[in-house]
């Protein structure tokens, strides 16, 4: 009889990868559930927030956590005493970071060229996932006919990073594999979804009409 499970064990590598995927699933509801949207947002959020994570890791760690943090970091590193406890730093400041040259630790590695649309979208995610997690007493409608393409472009930073701007070196060829698999079915299911919720709207047919980020153009 095999030993039941007593632990979960994670990295920051599988969190990226697990969260894509997580993100590839509630793709999967959304035109059936609208309450999946949630999810989808907090999935996708966790993902890029990841795979920026692993772009700037750079085998210290330093970038991914805030400034202050960063500076006492190597304070107790010079003067030789504890170092303080890491603090991721926030969503929006870790793209800042992976959109500036401070990203590129290897020879050939490519910053984040990002649009306004990519702009705005991130922004967006980050605020609609704050919005999710810190659920305040309230009554809150959202229109969801454009949160496809929010999601869309901010998965153009992800796949990015992962794949075209030599930050992430892949160590597990298995995780590869899973990320590279679940990217394609991520944006294939959300550029459906898309469509879809864009045509209703042309034909009057959206249950909410008005958009929340600019056309889907990459």
């Amino acid at each position: 009889m095999d030993e039941p499970i007593t632990h979960l064990h994670t990295n920051h590598w599988v969190d990226a990868v697990s969260s894509l995927e997580a993100a590839q699933e509630y793709a999967g509801r959304v035109t059936s559930d609208e309450r999946q949207w949630k999810w989808l947002v907090i999935a996708v959020h966790c993902s890029v927030q990841g795979f920026m994570a692993l772009a700037l890791e750079h085998g210290n760690g330093l970038l991914v956590m805030k400034e202050e943090i960063t500076a006492k970091w190597l304070k107790a590193h010079e003067a030789g005493t504890a170092y303080p406890d890491p603090k991721m730093d926030y969503f929006l400041n870790l793209y800042e970071k992976v959109k500036s040259q401070d990203v590129c630790c290897y020879v050939g590695s490519k910053s984040f060229a990002a649009t306004e649309s990519h702009d705005y979208c991130m922004k967006k995610l980050n605020e609609l996932r704050n919005g999710f997690i810190h659920f305040y007493p309230q009554s809150w409608s959202i229109a969801f006919s454009g949160l496809a393409n929010v999601c869309l472009r901010c998965l153009d930073v992800a796949e990015f990073l992962a794949w075209e701007s030599q930050t992430i070196i892949w160590r597990e060829q298995e995780l590869n594999d899973r990320a590279m698999a679940s990217m394609k079915v991520t944006r294939s299911t959300l550029q459906a979804v898309h469509e879809i919720l864009n045509s209703e709207e042309n034909r009057g047919q959206s249950k909410i009409s008005q958009a929340v980020c600019t056309p889907a153009v990459k």
